[in-house]
């Protein structure tokens, strides 16, 4: 929603339109049908110039990350799996047909605690290990559009700690930024992107994070 309004008000955006669940091109990454569906309802609308995906999911009413090995368990990592990291390939490989082949970026939201070399304290076993693996796919989906998309820069982004509901049980409220501030953060480091970017994990403030 925050990124929706920053595009909505800004002049240089010709217009902007809002995927999710309950959209009139609707797409659940619980039902992976709806990614291609809505690819192909949107095609006739394009070529696209930045694509922004948001989705991502922390906790349920029934788990919460786990805190040592003995919490993990199978039906919490597929889970997560599913959304944070198959949805998210399957919406490369459907959306990528509506990218202007002249300049485009497409943008994946991650996190900091999906890097390996940066994981110091170990625990969210589900939530790390779908994200590295979401860190995979578009670092592997770049190299191969840089031969095929080559004006096209797939980036992976953190967005920091961001007031919402995937951080409230996390003193999301306290330490978290408004959204439409951790909004504005990031489409600033988005603006300067550059198909030299692309395969990049980058931070709201513009670090370079490792992968």
């Amino acid at each position: 929603m925050a990124f929706m309004e920053l595009l909505e008000n800004n002049p240089s955006c010709s217009e902007a339109i809002g995927v999710h669940r309950h959209s009139e091109c609707p797409i659940d990454y619980q039902n992976f049908e709806t990614i291609e569906n809505c690819a192909n309802a949107l095609a006739p609308l394009g070529p696209f110039q930045l694509i922004i995906n948001t989705v991502g999911v922390l906790h349920t009413n029934s788990w919460m990350p786990e805190k040592r090995l003995d919490d993990l368990n199978a039906e919490q990592l597929m889970e997560l799996m599913k959304i944070n990291a198959i949805g998210p390939a399957l919406t490369f490989r459907h959306f990528s047909k509506l990218l202007d082949p002249q300049r485009s970026i497409m943008v994946t939201l991650s996190a900091k605690v999906g890097s390996i070399e940066d994981n110091r304290l170990g625990g969210w076993y589900s939530y790390r290990s779908s994200k590295a693996a979401l860190n995979m796919l578009i670092k592997t989906t770049s190299i191969e559009w840089a031969r095929t998309k080559p004006n096209t820069a797939l980036i992976a982004m953190h967005p920091g700690t961001v007031n919402s509901r995937l951080s409230k049980p996390f003193r999301g409220e306290q330490i978290g930024r408004p959204a439409n501030q951790a909004a504005s953060e990031m489409f600033t480091v988005i603006e300067s992107l550059t198909r030299e970017d692309s395969g990049s994990f980058i931070a709201y403030s513009g670090e370079r994070l490792p992968w």
